[in-house]
């Protein structure tokens, strides 16, 4: 294992990926980092233009009730094109960007497949638009923590403890209040 000296890892810029959010960078000494349950990360990098970018999503797509024309930002399907659009702009070129895919797994019984609905979402999102996917660590019942260079494309993904896991929650809006109110 390589040992850093203290002046490289103080040169290290570590910037926390969370739900919702997509980040790129080309930036050598960015780190991007998250905790996934079962949300998936998906890791993009272009290798000759040394750009690249994570996104983490806690559901797939909006379902058939959602609104048209409404964002929001927990969807895979517009953090991925988030993601693409946001590499293309820095410099990246479509038909050179790779993929690393991350998380999706079913922590707690009786929440459903959503581990599994993400992953599968992520492969074929990746498979229709062209995009090689290198490697993955998708499924089963543990979290993982992710930690990856965008710029180079590499990364490191571990299992975490359970206490460690994110606490997601599929429904992300608040429940209407009930109750009496008083007025004075």
């Amino acid at each position: 294992m390589l040992q850093r000296t203290s002046e490289a890892a103080a040169a290290e810029l570590r910037v926390p990926v969370l739900q919702g959010e997509a980040r790129v960078s080309a930036e050598p000494s960015v780190i991007f980092g998250t905790v996934l349950g079962s949300c998936v990360a998906s890791c993009l990098f272009d290798h000759e233009a040394g750009v690249g970018g994570m996104n983490h999503f806690l559901l797939a797509e909006p379902p058939t009730s959602h609104r048209p024309g409404q964002i929001d930002v927990h969807y895979g399907v517009y953090l991925m094109e988030l993601l693409i659009n946001g590499m293309l702009a820095t410099g990246a070129i479509k038909s050179r960007i790779r993929a690393h895919l991350y998380g999706g797994a079913n922590l707690r019984p009786g929440m459903g497949a959503i581990g599994t609905s993400n992953a599968d979402f992520a492969r074929a999102f990746l498979e229709r638009e062209g995009i090689p996917l290198l490697r993955s660590d998708l499924g089963g019942a543990l979290a993982r923590r992710v930690d990856f260079r965008p710029a180079s494309g590499q990364v490191r993904c571990r299992t975490v403890a359970d206490a460690q896991a994110p606490q997601e929650r599929p429904e992300t809006r608040p429940k209407r209040a009930g109750g009496d109110v008083e007025l004075f």
